[in-house]
């Protein structure tokens, strides 16, 4: 299969899946532009054409890491973004150090925002359950949601500096003097 031949099977599939990962059009589409640039020169590396949708996914998944790591020096990652794989186990200990960092800054947040992102987040209650347990409606569950999570953000920046050490693993330090 040629690239032409490529471009006409995968494009249209691989130009939804970048945008649900990039939000900004431009870029998605930039991504997409690199994504067959390196299809075009690697093709001659693929051994099995069976392999061809895996592959090409494979490419563009770490297209679009790369895209977040070289815009990650400027700015921080957004949480809701990031896709865990699908043998994540909730059990595993690093949620469990995650959730035991997170859950101070929860506790500092005003008792609505509080409430609503420790049941959705702790006891995996969902919006709309939660919206009909408390009696409100689902767009007010979704702003409580949103603005807690902002002021959780907020929290970190005051308190923490995002650190990675350059194999994509990130970490957490504590600046002094900024938290309670």
């Amino acid at each position: 299969m040629n690239t032409k031949d490529i471009w006409n099977t995968f494009h249209q599939e691989l130009e939804g899946f970048i945008a649900s990962k990039i939000n900004e059009k431009d870029e998605a589409e930039d991504i997409l532009q690199d994504v067959f640039i390196k299809i075009h020169e690697k093709k001659a590396l693929l051994k099995d054409e069976k392999q061809l949708g895996s592959w090409i996914y494979q490419i563009t998944r770490n297209s679009i890491i790369d895209f977040y790591r070289k815009r990650k020096q400027n700015s921080t990652f957004d949480v809701e973004k990031i896709d865990l794989p699908a043998e994540f186990d909730a059990t595993d200990s690093n949620l469990q150090a995650c959730e035991a960092c997170v859950k101070p800054f929860i506790l500092q947040l005003p008792e609505k925002y509080q409430d609503v992102l420790m049941k959705v987040t702790y006891q995996r209650v969902s919006q709309k359950e939660y919206a009909q347990q408390h009696q409100l409606s689902y767009s007010a569950v979704k702003s409580r949601v949103q603005r807690g999570r902002e002021q959780l953000k907020q929290s970190f920046e005051t308190c923490c500096t995002q650190v990675d050490d350059g194999f994509g693993n990130i970490s957490f330090q504590c600046k002094s003097g900024n938290c309670n």
